[in-house]
């Protein structure tokens, strides 16, 4: 394979005439937040959606935690809010 003149490491097949310059850069700004896993961490995650979705699981755990101590600080006890939350479940169930 032969090297171009212009730059050692492209290669003669690469054919850039038709290509826009920066066409998905704005895209690619926007949506892209990378993160360097440690090793030792990457040995239980074999891709991106696993990693992705042991973190929605962990803000699940989160938010609930944090939900529940405003309740508690807005004096409603666990079982206040079990009751609260089969009411609306039977309440959103009925209007269907």
């Amino acid at each position: 394979m032969k090297r171009m003149r212009n730059d050692p490491d492209m290669l003669e097949e690469y054919d850039f005439r038709g290509g826009v310059r920066g066409k998905y850069a704005k895209r690619y700004a926007q949506g892209t937040n990378v993160v360097v896993i440690d090793p030792d961490i990457a040995e239980f995650f074999p891709d991106g959606q696993s990693v992705n979705g042991a973190l929605r699981g962990l803000v699940e755990i989160i938010t609930r935690k944090q939900n529940a101590k405003r309740a508690l600080a807005r004096g409603h006890t666990a079982a206040q809010r079990a009751r609260q939350s089969q009411k609306a479940g039977f309440y959103r169930s009925r209007s269907c």
